[in-house]
């Protein structure tokens, strides 16, 4: 099983933080005008402090030192929002071609280049861009200077100027964790000892149905008697989709799923050094697996081949590669789901984004993006994140699933009142997913990176998808509805309808009781 991705960024920050107090007296502390930056132990221990403190951790209310420090532990790729002087409130659809806006642009990276150009006088502004950013008001440029960031901040043409790549257990931060920071990665292959009748329902045709598929939990075979998830699109911004399992290529359509359409996309950039890209250009294969078992539990189809079939059988479906795992620790990555989110927004035919990864630090560029995409109607899930069991109550809903654009899901036991072993909860929580059996600790059946037998995937990830499954199911029953309209049916179906829990928000949404096919 895999689960989404923060127990090894905590348990090696964790431990960070105990060697920290033990050996405070000898660690070097940042002076009043610094021109060292912190170590990457340093800064761990100071955004998890934070973390514990506010269940935030902001950037932009990070000193310029720490904002460097963070630049020199990574790949020095400064992510910087610019504006025109004065401007103040929502970004504008043509930042890309405004003049005024472009002429900020111009001026921003002419500061940088003169700050930058004092240390490095050999440097043109064409080496500075580390990714070339078409529709939002963003420069992605190389920084190692502190005093660029300081004047980046004293700039009322500057929002936001943030590192992309630094997150807590950095490979290059704690040694030997290089292999901990693939979170989600490398166990979708067949789950060995799946019962049926226990684990899974064999429906007609032949296709078996996830344990949690069952009506007592969310109502979902149900549901099939009214609608499944035909004419909507889902788009999942995760790892990829695998090339080598057909139910996600050419038997997508197949026994009682047809019409219906699949593309596989990429957006994260290839790897680069100082803005220089090298190796070839990724593609939309999933290297990971993640990717492949969300596609799986939303929309895999209803066939005739054995293999487990997805929630919304019918709906259409696009996988966007965006990253390489599902710990957003890297600018690439940060840029790939930042691209994803302008895709789904300039898609008018993605109604639904699901996205199963996350971080622990805030990002203003995937803001931005997720914005962007909110403003053109789409309904955003994101996961509340994913640890294990002994770490999941440290650190609460983590980011983006906490904005507010977003709509945060968790996973719960089959006792209906439980958070799963890894989940995490808290107030920004909106909806619940029932998806780890108690007594076998069974998680939902999904797709595999290949073949028919059955994969199984937990987690926060698996609600998350399961959940825009469930939505489409939903939006196919009323297609002309708004996505306000969509949410609201899908308040009045849950179980905590009539009191949001501070924990589990709204619970469990009932897909059949929305679509009309059982009472509320």
């Amino acid at each position: 099983m895999r689960t989404i991705t923060l127990s090894a960024a905590l348990l090696a920050v964790l431990l960070a933080s105990c060697q920290q107090q033990n050996d405070e007296q000898l660690a070097p502390q940042p002076e009043a005008d610094p021109t060292t930056s912190l170590t990457s132990q340093q800064l761990d221990e100071q955004i998890m402090t934070r973390l514990r403190e506010t269940g935030k951790y902001d950037w932009n209310q990070a000193t310029a030192h720490v904002v460097w420090s963070a630049l020199t532990r990574s790949d020095y790729v400064l992510s910087v929002g610019y504006r025109p002087a004065g401007h103040t409130g929502a970004l504008p659809d043509n930042a890309a071609t405004n003049p005024a806006w472009q002429q900020a642009r111009a001026q921003v990276l002419a500061l940088i280049l003169a700050e930058e150009q004092k240390a490095h006088p050999e440097l043109t502004a064409e080496k500075l861009v580390a990714y070339e950013e078409n529709v939002l008001p963003v420069l992605d440029v190389t920084v190692r200077e502190l005093s660029t960031i300081k004047a980046l901040r004293a700039s009322g043409l500057v929002r936001y100027a943030e590192p992309m790549g630094y997150e807590p257990n950095r490979p290059d931060a704690h040694k030997g964790a290089a292999a901990l920071s693939s979170s989600g990665c490398g166990s979708n292959t067949a789950t060995a000892g799946l019962v049926a009748g226990s684990d899974y329902t064999v429906l007609s045709g032949g296709s078996k149905s996830s344990w949690n598929q069952a009506d007592q939990y969310h109502g979902i075979r149900s549901a099939w008697n009214q609608s499944t998830g035909r004419g909507v699109k889902v788009l999942i911004i995760d790892s990829g989709c695998s090339d080598a399992q057909e139910n996600l290529g050419s038997a997508f359509n197949q026994g009682q799923s047809t019409g219906r359409t699949i593309e596989r996309l990429v957006t994260m950039p290839r790897n680069s050094i100082f803005g220089i890209p090298y190796g070839d250009a990724e593609t939309p294969n999933d290297g990971c697996g993640h990717g492949t078992s969300m596609a799986g539990a939303c929309a895999a189809p209803r066939g005739t081949d054995g293999a487990s079939v997805g929630i919304a059988y019918n709906a259409n479906l696009i996988t966007v590669r965006a990253a390489e795992d599902v710990f957003l620790d890297a600018s690439r990555e940060v840029k790939g789901v930042s691209d994803a989110y302008i895709l789904a927004g300039n898609r008018a035919d993605v109604r639904i984004i699901s996205m199963s990864m996350g971080r622990l630090t805030s990002s203003s560029q995937m803001l931005d993006a997720i914005r962007y995409a909110y403003g053109r109607g789409k309904l955003i899930f994101c996961a509340a994140g994913t640890s294990f069991d002994w770490s999941a109550g440290l650190v609460g809903v983590i980011y983006p699933a906490s904005l507010p654009e977003a709509v945060a899901v968790t996973g719960v036991k089959d006792n209906l009142t439980t958070r799963c072993d890894e989940c995490h909860v808290g107030s920004d929580v909106e909806f619940t997913v029932v998806m780890q059996r108690t007594s076998v600790d069974r998680r939902p059946l999904t797709l595999a990176m290949s073949g028919d037998a059955p994969s199984t995937v937990g987690g926060s990830s698996v609600a998350t998808s399961s959940m825009a499954g469930m939505t489409a199911v939903v939006w196919a029953r009323y297609p002309t509805e708004t996505r306000a309209q969509i949410m609201s049916r899908l308040v009045a179906a849950s179980s905590n309808r009539n009191a949001r829990s501070s924990s589990f928000g709204w619970g469990r949404m009932n897909v059949a009781a929305a679509v009309g096919a059982l009472p509320l």
